[in-house]
C-alpha cells in the first residue's frame, strides 16, 4: 500500500492515508516523500465529499471509522487489486499465481523486459534491486506484470487478490494448501485457482507447473479457448565455475540455485514467450538477473560460514529452499532455522504439513513467538507438539528468541551453512549482525 502511494503521488496525484501502525521501512519511505501522517490512527473527519476516492488495504477492518464515513458519503473505494485491474485494464497483463514462486518468477520476468527496453507496469512482493518501488503504473507502457497473490482483497471484498487481474498470461507455479485462515479446507484452497484460470481473457495463455499434479488438473479443467503451456524445472548443471541453465543451443549462467529456482525460470520464460520475447531475449538476461530480497539473500560468505536469509514459511516453501541449499553445499554442515509466523504454521491442525520438510538439514530449529499465538487468537503450542510435528531428528525447539540464536551460534562452526527462514523478523532481530557473529 505505501509504494503505491509513493507511485500515485510520482504521477501527480494528491495522496493522504492513514494507519494505526506503520513500520519499517514504510515509515521512512513514506516521510522521504512527504507522506506520512502525522499521527496514527483513524480519523473520519478527514474523509470529505472532496476525496476522489478511497483505496482500501486489507488491514483496515469492515467497522473502520474512515471506511464507514466514506460509504456514508457514495465515494469510490477500491481494493488493492481492483485498482491495479482498473489502471491497467488496456494492457497486456501477466499474473505469477501458485502457491511458491511468485515473488522470484515476477522479478525474472520484469527483469528480462527492463534488460530488453520494454516499458511495463508491475506490482510485486519484494524489494527488487534497481526498482525504487514494489508497485509502479504509468501511461505509455502496453505489458503489466503483477505478482498473483490468492490471498483476500479487502475487509469488503472477500475474493482472492489474483481474481481481479483478470490475466492475459497467467501462471500457475504449483498449488500447495495456504492460508488455512480463509481457506480452511484443501478443497477450497484449490477452487481459488480453479477461477483464477476462469479468470483468464479470451484466447489467453496459463502456463502451470507439470510436475504439480493439481496445477495440471486446473489447466486441463480450464476453458477450451485458453491456451495451454506446461513446462517443467528447467535443465541446469553445477560445476566449480557455479550453476548455468542449459536450453537447446545455450548454456547461460544463473546467479541462482535449486530445483525450485529453475522451475521459476521455466515459469518465466514461457509468459516471456507468450508476450512475443524470443529466446533470445530472454537467456541474454538471466546471467544478470540480481534476485530478490529475502528469497535466498546471501548475508554473509567467507572461509568460515554462509548465511541465507528466506521468506520461506509454508510447508512447501520450507523444503524446497533448505533441499535447494543442501544441494548446493553438499560437503557442508546445513543449519536450517525457521520462525512459524503465519496463522497456518502456529495452528495446531496445520502443522503436521511441516513432517519431514526440514529433513535434509544437518541441525534443524524451529522458534516461535507466543505473543504471535495470541495475536492470532490461537491456542498455545508446545515445544513439545512443535517437535512432533516436524519429525527430525536433530530439532532444537523455542519460544525464545534469544535462546534461539544463542543456540544456533553454538551449532554452527567452520564449514556450515546457515539458512534463516521466516515471513516475520525473529523480533526483530538484527540478522546481518547474527550473521557476522557465527
Amino acid at each position: 500500500m505505501h509504494n503505491l502511494a509513493i507511485t500515485l503521488k510520482n504521477k501527480g496525484f494528491e495522496v493522504t492515508g492513514s494507519d494505526d501502525e506503520i513500520y519499517e521501512p514504510a515509515a521512512s519511505r513514506l516521510a522521504k516523500h512527504g507522506l506520512l501522517p502525522k499521527h496514527t490512527g483513524w480519523f473520519p473527519e478527514t474523509i470529505t465529499p472532496d476525496t476522489g476516492r478511497i483505496i482500501l488495504g486489507m488491514h483496515a477492518k469492515a467497522d473502520n471509522p474512515e471506511l464507514l464515513k466514506a460509504q456514508q458519503l457514495g465515494i469510490t473505494i477500491n481494493s488493492f487489486p481492483e485498482f491495479l485491474y482498473e489502471q491497467t485494464r488496456d494492457k497486456k497483463r501477466i499474473v505469477v499465481g501458485g502457491s511458491h514462486g511468485k515473488t522470484t518468477t515476477t522479478a525474472m520476468i520484469m527483469h528480462v523486459l527492463k534488460y530488453n527496453g520494454i516499458k511495463f507496469d508491475y506490482m510485486v512482493g519484494s524489494a527488487i534491486e534497481g526498482y525504487d518501488t514494489m508497485v509502479s503504473l504509468s501511461s505509455d507502457s502496453e505489458i503489466a506484470v503483477f505478482e498473483g497473490d490468492e490471498y483476500l482483497s479487502s475487509a469488503i471484498d472477500r475474493r482472492p487478490k489474483f481474481h481481479l487481474y483478470h490475466p492475459d498470461i497467467a501462471i500457475i507455479n504449483g498449488i500447495a494448501w495456504d492460508h488455512m485462515n480463509v481457506f480452511p479446507t484443501w478443497e477450497g484452497y484449490v477452487d481459488q485457482f480453479r477461477i483464477f484460470a476462469d479468470m483468464i481473457t479470451h484466447g489467453g495463455t496459463l502456463a502451470y507447473y507439470a510436475g504439480d499434479d493439481n496445477a495440471a488438473a486446473v489447466a486441463e479443467a480450464a476453458r477450451p479457448d485458453i491456451i495451454r503451456k506446461s513446462y517443467k524445472v528447467h535443465a541446469y548443471m553445477q560445476n566449480r565455475a557455479g550453476t548455468f541453465a542449459v536450453a537447446v543451443n545455450r548454456t547461460v549462467p544463473a546467479p541462482f540455485f535449486g530445483d525450485h529456482n529453475f522451475q521459476n525460470l521455466s515459469a518465466a520464460f514461457k509468459a516471456c514467450q507468450a508476450a512475443g520475447l524470443t529466446g533470445d531475449q530472454f537467456y541474454d538476461a538471466i546471467p544478470s538477473f540480481p534476485g530478490t530480497a529475502r528469497r535466498l539473500q546471501k548475508l554473509r560468505d567467507d572461509e568460515h560460514v554462509v548465511v541465507f536469509q528466506d521468506f520461506a514459511h509454508a510447508p512447501s516453501k520450507v523444503k524446497a529452499t533448505i533441499d535447494a541449499v543442501a544441494g548446493a553445499y553438499s560437503k557442508r554442515k546445513i543449519i536450517a532455522v525457521l520462525e512459524l509466523h503465519t496463522f497456518s504454521s502456529l495452528n495446531s491442525d496445520f502443522i503436521g504439513h511441516y513432517a519431514g520438510t526440514m529433513d535434509s538439514a544437518t541441525k534443524a530449529f524451529v522458534y516461535y513467538n507466543p505473543h504471535a499465538l495470541k495475536m492470532k487468537r490461537l491456542p498455545d503450542l508446545s515445544r513439545e507438539d512443535v517437535a512432533a510435528a516436524f519429525r527430525h531428528s536433530n530439532l532444537f525447539v523455542t519460544d525464545n528468541s534469544e535462546e534461539l540464536f544463542r543456540a544456533v551460534a553454538d551449532s554452527s562452526e567452520p564449514e556450515s551453512t546457515v539458512l534463516l527462514m521466516s515471513s516475520g523478523d525473529f523480533d526483530g532481530a538484527d540478522l546481518k549482525q547474527i550473521a557476522e557473529t557465527l
